[in-house]
Order: C-alpha cells, then structure tokens, then sequence
C-alpha cells in the first residue's frame, strides 16, 4: 500500500464525514430560521443573533462555530461576530424561490432516519414504502420542489412546448399524475384559469395536504385532487396534457403506469415528464450530483419501488432507459428538451 494514498483517503473520508455533519447543521439552520434570521445583517455577534432568532443561546453558539468550521459562515476572531454572506444567503435564506437548496439539507435527515431499516433491507430485501417516510417525507420533498415549480414551471419550462403553453392558455384538461401536496397544479391554475386541472396521488396524506393548500387560495374552481391509483382512475374526457413530476423512478410498475397514461392522454396531447438529470453511464456520473442522487436512490427512491415489488429503477435511471420504458409502453415520439438545469432533465412524450 502507498503511504500517500492512505494519506489523501483519509483526509477524504473526513471531509466526507464533517460533511455529514454540516449537513445536519444546515438543516437546523434552515428549520429554525436561523439563516433567515442572519440574512442581510452583516457581522453579527452571538447575543444578537440569538435575540434576531429567539433560539436557546447556547444551542445558537455551537451552531455557529460548527457552521463557521464547515465553511457557511464567516467569523471575525477580533469582534468575535459571525456573518452569514449575501451569496450564501441566496441559496439558505430564500425560501420558495427557484435558487433555495434549503429543500435538499431538509431531506437528508428524513432520508438517513431510515438508514438501519434500508441496512436490513440489504440482507432481507424488500424496501421502505413512501407511508413509513411520515409527514417529514412529505414535507422535505414540497420543500425540495415548491421553488421551481412555482417560478419555472409554467414561465420556462412549459414555454419550451409552445402548442402546449398556448392550449393551456386558451382552455386545456390536464392531469398531474403522482400530484403530491399539489404545487405544480396549484401554480398551473392560477396561470391559465381556463384549463381544469386534476392532481391524481395514492398518498392519502399529500392529496390531504394538498386540498388544504387548495382551501388556502381564494376562487380556485379549476382544480381536483383525487386519492386513486391510476389504472381504477376513469375521467369523463382525455386529457391534452399530462405532468409527471420526478417520480418515473419511484414506480413499481413503470411500464403498466405509462400504458395507463398513455389510454389517459388525448390522441393529439403530451406528455411532459420531468426526472433527475443523470448520465445513462456509471462512469459519467462520477460527481457530486451522481454521488448526491445515488444515495437518495438507496435512502428513499429505488427502496420505494422494491417495497411495492416494483423494478426498483432508482433515482439515476437516465434517459435512454426513460425512452426505452417510453416506447415499451406504446408511445412513439420521445423527445429530450433543451431546457437548462444543473439537476433536471425533461422530456415531451406524444402517442
């Protein structure tokens, strides 16, 4: 063995695991409203940040000295005052915009929750269903997804399908399928008010909360959210468009689901998916997004599908995997969208 590579494992390995760590500071961060409570403010010394926050001083103290050790905080040693950067505020401290990461510090610790039940899942097989992720699943991922959705979803992303964009705006029938607590719709609805809209999920918790959003927005008549598995969904007309928001991967059934959607979607409609954005190839994906969606594979998405006995395709499926379930289930035009994204891909998918 070599003295240095041994050296340079070792120095990678607690990296690795001090990123563990501020990880979980992060997400303390982001759940108190910590980063909030430090955004704008410039150098802040102890007493005012916990009088900003109202947080326990001492659980505040160790928290920034963690976060000034993991490199999201700057620290004056001379003024002893801590300060959070305008640059990382714009990823921390902006809630429900399209540039928060928040969301994904937020679903770490949902997601690890889970790591000596997937270690046994490792010897017994089978996996973890959605249902045992609580309310903390359900929230992590709205967290996660709300802030694109609601600032690209329509004014970007569907832009890039004009015939779709403009039937959406002269009056549409469109299905959200695997809706969750209802973001996409809900954003959708208010953009083209002449389309009707129905969110379809067989998560009774997430279509609940869905319809408490729904409640919460005043003169909404344009949208249904339903609990119901698709292939006992029977809607009184096609649709023209059909949404499928990153959750392709999750399916345990993805060939018999996309043969169903396809019955659903009207002769002249499309199909607008959206998935992690990863190489078809292991050897492509050697970087921190691939080592970042892999473990969610493990930790959350692949172990749904093998708990239904499903596929298990996981998080990384890729395209060429996503064309080939595509055109298994009947549909014959595929197409990969030049939309741009660092984590995303998309896809318009027609009969």
């Amino acid at each position: 063995m070599e003295k240095s590579k041994i050296k340079e494992f070792t120095a990678k390995a607690f990296d690795d695991i001090s990123g563990a760590m501020a990880s979980g500071l992060v997400y303390i961060g982001v759940r108190t409203g910590l980063f909030r409570a430090m955004s704008g403010c410039g150098p802040m010394t102890l007493l005012e940040v916990v009088e900003r926050s109202g947080l326990t001083s001492r659980y505040v103290e160790e928290w920034l000295n963690g976060m000034v050790c993991s490199g999201y905080l700057c620290y004056d040693p001379q003024r002893k005052t801590f300060e959070l950067p305008d640059e990382h505020a714009f990823m921390l401290a902006s809630d429900q915009t399209d540039h928060f990461i928040g969301g994904l510090y937020y679903a770490i610790p949902m997601m690890l929750q889970m790591a000596p039940k997937i270690a046994e899942v490792f010897f017994n097989g089978g996996g973890i269903p959605f249902t045992d992720y609580g309310d903390e699943g359900i929230e992590a991922i709205d967290i996660m997804n709300r802030g694109m959705y609601e600032h690209r979803f329509a004014d970007y992303w569907l832009k890039s399908l004009p015939v779709v964009y403009d039937q959406l705006t002269n009056g549409a029938n469109v299905l959200d399928f695997g809706c969750g607590t209802g973001r996409v719709i809900l954003m959708l609805s208010s953009k083209f008010p002449r389309s009707r809209f129905v969110g379809l999920d067989t998560d009774n918790a997430s279509i609940t909360k869905a319809k408490k959003h729904a409640e919460s927005i005043e003169h909404i008549k344009n949208v249904e959210f339903l609990c119901e598995d698709v292939q006992q969904f029977e809607p009184s007309q096609k649709f023209d468009l059909i949404t499928v928001c990153d959750c392709v991967h999750d399916l345990a059934d993805p060939i018999n689901t996309l043969r169903r959607l396809r019955r659903l979607l009207h002769s002249s409609g499309t199909m607008f998916i959206v998935e992690p954005k990863v190489a078809d190839r292991l050897e492509d994906n050697i970087n921190s997004i691939g080592a970042l969606y892999y473990g969610m594979s493990v930790f959350h998405c692949m172990t749904q599908s093998l708990a239904d006995g499903g596929l298990g395709l996981g998080t990384c499926m890729g395209s060429a995997r996503l064309k080939e379930l595509s055109e298994d289930a009947g549909f014959g035009h595929f197409t990969k969208l030049e939309i741009k994204s660092q984590t995303t891909s998309f896809y318009s998918i027609r009969h």
